[in-house]
This record gives structure tokens, C-alpha cells and sequence, in this order.
């Protein structure tokens, strides 16, 4: 069990070099495609791992297993655009039954593993951006894990949202709680009315990123054409949640956004928190600095210029 001083340096903004793995519903929309490309261009301060590819159900999938399945072949497009090779697992083709049971997956079966060769003092980091099924299936699998690793999860709505049905927290609310109470060092980054802010228009990304290599070019095209197939000539911006989780790690001296300590809240099945007092501290973002984010995220992805 980890002491109270190791907890809170595990929970400090990582500074230097640190060891990352990602776990992404990566074809569920257009926001995981740029927070993978902009890990994979930090390279000076993240070393990812590997990307594992977790399920997911909407208009884009038939199941979470179809879902899973995009977003496998989805990882690979990303990583041969950037030019880039990367360890890359099929994760689960379901949500957890029970907070009991795990869903044994190659992706979760290799963070059951991976993470043991961490510790509290150099802590493997989890960047999870969609349900966290194999990250939860990988604390039921191996609970010796929740010392040595730090989970940052874009996932549930801020405290003072009416709701907290939000698509990564209520496709697997079970995987949530065992992530929650599993005791393992957690960062909290919830959508509606904290990462919301952080949205980009058209106009931008074609001023700052078309044009500059074929991976920006896809992201622009990929934003565009998503967002066009719902607005239909409206006005329009689009949140690009995801890239906050990358941003948090990044985040020496508050350069991209704001965080606290709070006591780790409970999510419920009925899609509200548990308030707690008494629980194990987690970091909970409140701010984000859009323009800041949108600037280094910009300039890591645009940085080479090949395309025609």
C-alpha cells in the first residue's frame, strides 16, 4: 500500500522522461487521433510503450468488439502517418459484467504485466481516453499494479454538471469503480465544464496545421468532415477532448491548466458522484488554457513538413 508521501509525488505534474502507455477508443470519433499524434511528437518527455485499443459502442461501431476492432486498425494508421512504430494490443470486445470479473485481453494482460516492473518512485503512466475496461480488467487481473502505476482518465463531467452520463463513464460504469476504489494513483479529467473548452473551428486548423505532412492533413480533413456531417453548413466548433489527458502530463508550472487535490470521489450507476472524505487523495482538473494547449499541440504536430 502506498504511504501518503508517495501517493502525493505520484500525483505531482511528471517532470523529465517518463514511460506511457495509452488505452483509446480511437475510431469512436475525431479527438483520440490528436492526442495520440501529439504523444508520439514528445518525444523528449514521453516514451510511449505501447497504445492498447478499448471498446467502444455508437454510430461508429456495431458492438464494443467492432468498435475495439476500429480503433486497433485506427492506431495503425495514425502510427504509420507519423512514421512512427509502436506496440499496439487488441484490448477487451466487452464491458466488465461485474466489478468481480475481469475481461482478460491482450491489451490488459500486457498492463497486468508492464506495470510490475514500475514502482512509487519511477511510475509507469496510463493515459486512458475512452471506457477504461482493460485498464480496470487489468487492476482485477493483477491488484499489485495500483502502486506502480499513475491512471490519467478523461472520463465522467465535472462535479457541478446535472449529470454525469458521459459516453467514456457510462459505457462501463463497473470498470470505473474498480479503477476508483482500486486505490491506484488517479488523475481526474472531466468533460462537460472543464475539458469543453477546449475547441477548435475549421478555420483554425486549416491556418495552422493543413498543408504541413500527411498526419495533419488527415486530422484537419478527419475534423472537418466529421463535424460538416452533423453541422451541415452551421456554425460549428469541436471539442478535442482528448489531447487534455497528453496536456496533463506536459504540464510543468501550469502551462496548460489548473488542477487540485480532492479526496478520490465514487462513481454510481444512477451517472452521479459519491462525494468521500475520507478516500485516498486523486488530482482533480478544473481549467484548462485552451490557447496554451492549442499552441504546443500545434506546433509538435506541424513541426515536419512533408506533405506535397
Amino acid at each position: 500500500m502506498l504511504t501518503e508521501q508517495q501517493r502525493l509525488s505520484m500525483l505531482e505534474t511528471p517532470r523529465g522522461l517518463i514511460d506511457l502507455v495509452i488505452d483509446s477508443d480511437t475510431y469512436n470519433e475525431i479527438d483520440d487521433q490528436f492526442a495520440i499524434s501529439y504523444a508520439l511528437h514528445a518525444p523528449e518527455r514521453l516514451n510511449v510503450r505501447a497504445i492498447y485499443a478499448a471498446p467502444f459502442l455508437n454510430h461508429r461501431s456495431t458492438s464494443p468488439a467492432d468498435g475495439m476492432e476500429r480503433s486497433y486498425h485506427e492506431i495503425h494508421k495514425l502510427l504509420a502517418l507519423a512514421g512512427q512504430t509502436k506496440d499496439v494490443f487488441r484490448g477487451s470486445p466487452c464491458y466488465l459484467p461485474d466489478e468481480q470479473t475481469p475481461v482478460p485481453s491482450p491489451a490488459a494482460e500486457d498492463l497486468s504485466r508492464r506495470a510490475m516492473d514500475y514502482s512509487p518512485e519511477k511510475p509507469l503512466y496510463v493515459a486512458a481516453l475512452g471506457a477504461i475496461t482493460n485498464v480496470a480488467s487489468a487492476l482485477l487481473l493483477n491488484p499489485a499494479i495500483a502502486d506502480r502505476m499513475v491512471v490519467v482518465w478523461l472520463g465522467g463531467h465535472s462535479f457541478e454538471w446535472d449529470s454525469n452520463r458521459e459516453f467514456n463513464m457510462q459505457q462501463d460504469v463497473a470498470a470505473a469503480r474498480v479503477v476508483y476504489l482500486s486505490g491506484v494513483p488517479l488523475v481526474m479529467l472531466p468533460c462537460f465544464g472543464v475539458t469543453s473548452a477546449f475547441t477548435t473551428t475549421a478555420p483554425e486548423l486549416n491556418y495552422w496545421l493543413r498543408g504541413r505532412n500527411a498526419l495533419c492533413n488527415y486530422l484537419v480533413e478527419n475534423t472537418i468532415d466529421e463535424a460538416e456531417s452533423y453541422a451541415k453548413g452551421r456554425v460549428w466548433s469541436r471539442v478535442i477532448w482528448d489531447v487534455t489527458a497528453i496536456g496533463w502530463l506536459l504540464n510543468e508550472d501550469e502551462a496548460f491548466m489548473r488542477d487540485r487535490l480532492i479526496s478520490t470521489p465514487i462513481p454510481l450507476y444512477q451517472h452521479c458522484w459519491q462525494q468521500t472524505t475520507d478516500a485516498p487523495l486523486c488530482r482533480y482538473v478544473f481549467y484548462i488554457k485552451r490557447d496554451a494547449l492549442f499552441a504546443d499541440l500545434f506546433a509538435r504536430l506541424s513541426a515536419r513538413e512533408d506533405a506535397p
